[in-house]
């Protein structure tokens, strides 16, 4: 699942549930399938819980996973320094709408500096056909208390 992370932190299933658990992703359906050291997949569920009004896919719903790929890679790789990872800016071109079925994200890091981040995220449809491309820039911050 996790080639090119150091052993210690490639993420298994589990880790990824946890990760997501009782967070807008979760609420939303996302599943993170692959997570490799600047390259992550994932795919969202179209339905009632990420349509808007019109019983299309609602665009924030594609920038929540664009921005859940991103942000889980980069925590892998902020976590093996002590850093936490922080979206700072995402921007989002929609070009097809999808009423059913799934959407894959693919991420991939597009500039890996010190202290952010660069990712670009590809979101399709069912048939391969682009929905959505994204740009997320991150932030890496000393690991804040879970409090």
């Amino acid at each position: 699942m996790s080639e090119n992370l150091p052993p210690s932190d490639r993420p298994d299933e589990e880790q990824l549930k946890a990760l997501g658990k009782n967070t807008i992703g979760d609420a939303l359906g996302i599943e993170v399938l692959e997570v490799l050291h600047g390259s992550v997949v994932g795919r969202m569920p179209v339905d009632h819980r990420t349509h808007q009004p019109y019983g299309l896919l609602h665009g924030g719903a594609s920038v929540v996973l664009a921005e859940t790929l991103g942000s889980v890679g980069s925590h892998f790789i902020a976590a093996s320094k002590g850093k936490a990872a922080v979206g700072i800016e995402v921007n989002a071109n929609h070009m097809r709408s999808v009423r059913s079925g799934w959407v894959t994200g693919k991420a991939r890091l597009h500039h890996e500096g010190g202290k952010l981040h660069v990712w670009h995220i590809d979101i399709e449809d069912e048939n391969g056909q682009a929905v959505c491309t994204s740009r997320l820039t991150v932030m890496l911050i000393p690991k804040p208390d879970r409090t």
